[in-house]
């Protein structure tokens, strides 16, 4: 570790659990650390290049959100691209879908790279918003026919998206590599919340920390639920198909609110932020498992890379 910091403040650094490894960023800088078939740790650092610092307009409140959020999508695809070429060829080829086997058969190096990141954020979106947009939104147009209040409508709607959220967390944490994923990030949470008491970086030190942190990514996804039940009830058409349309236009400003929210709850330590995260806090119970000893370090050891050498250079 760099520097010790003192206790009992907030950093900007964040991270997401990849396979067999993390990615942490910081404010200057990023880094993929990834624990290799030989037990060795794989790293990979690079220099940060923000497009707010050439637009500084894509910086403000209720712009930034949407542009941290495809910003974060595409990084998370590349880093756990690069996680998964760190794996043992038979597993490389084992994880390869017939989609990526194609585009590598038909086009060469980065630009058969960037074509699967692309198609990678543009599939994961279109899957988001079918399963949690229109699988709600169909079914409750089925069984509220009868229902002639709009509010009621989006509140049966607003519910059923949530339990559709709740059991496809519950599946996809039934596959062991998923549930292995989960666990590296508990690590990430462990290792920023003992980086924020100003603590060593040790896993002895690591161990004890909470695995919940509020600016989990969990957490995000539970606050948009929320925001787009509010937007969706003050917004709405009679006419389905147009209602249906208005909230997919609707979704940067959801996104835009949830982000301000989050990135609020995960500055302050008061009532009101212990509030407003308590939800995310429980759902994360969900996706943040307990880590092992070599994850913690890994863990450990990507968010000491990303430590600006300018102390205080990562507070709030």
């Amino acid at each position: 570790m760099k520097k010790k910091q003192g206790g009992g403040f907030r950093t900007t650094i964040g991270g997401q659990a990849l396979i067999e490894g993390i990615l942490m960023r910081g404010p200057e800088k990023q880094a993929i650390v990834v624990r290799l078939a030989d037990g060795t740790l794989q790293e990979k650092t690079e220099e940060l290049k923000l497009i707010k610092d050439r637009y500084p307009i894509l910086g403000w409140p209720l712009i930034r959100g949407v542009v941290i959020f495809f910003s974060s999508l595409i990084n998370g695809v590349k880093a756990l691209m690069y996680s998964a070429d760190c794996l043992p060829e038979e597993e490389q080829a084992a994880q390869e879908d017939k989609l990526d086997k194609w585009i590598n058969a038909h086009f060469e190096g980065e630009k058969a790279k960037k074509m699967i990141i692309g198609v990678s954020v543009a599939l994961g979106l279109i899957l988001a918003v079918a399963i949690f947009m229109v699988l709600p939104y169909l079914v409750t147009g089925v069984f509220t026919k009868s229902i002639g209040s709009s509010f009621l409508k989006n509140v049966i709607d607003g519910v059923l998206r949530i339990l559709i959220f709740l059991v496809y967390i519950r599946l996809v944490t039934m596959s062991k590599d998923i549930h292995r994923v989960f666990e590296y990030h508990g690590a990430e949470h462990k290792s920023i919340h003992c980086y924020e008491k100003g603590l060593p970086l040790t896993v002895e030190n690591i161990r004890p920390q909470p695995r919940e942190h509020p600016r989990c990514g969990t957490s995000f996804l539970f606050v948009v639920m929320i925001v787009s039940f509010l937007v969706f009830s003050v917004v709405s058409w009679k006419n389905r198909i147009v209602a249906f349309f208005l909230r997919l236009a609707l979704l940067p400003v959801v996104v835009a609110f949830s982000y301000e929210i989050n990135r609020w709850a995960g500055r302050h330590d008061n009532l009101l932020s212990r509030i407003l995260s308590a939800p995310g806090r429980a759902l994360q119970k969900l996706t943040v498992f307990e880590p092992d000893e070599s994850m913690m370090e890994c863990a450990a050891r990507a968010l000491t890379l990303v430590i600006p050498e300018r102390e205080g250079a990562d507070r709030w």
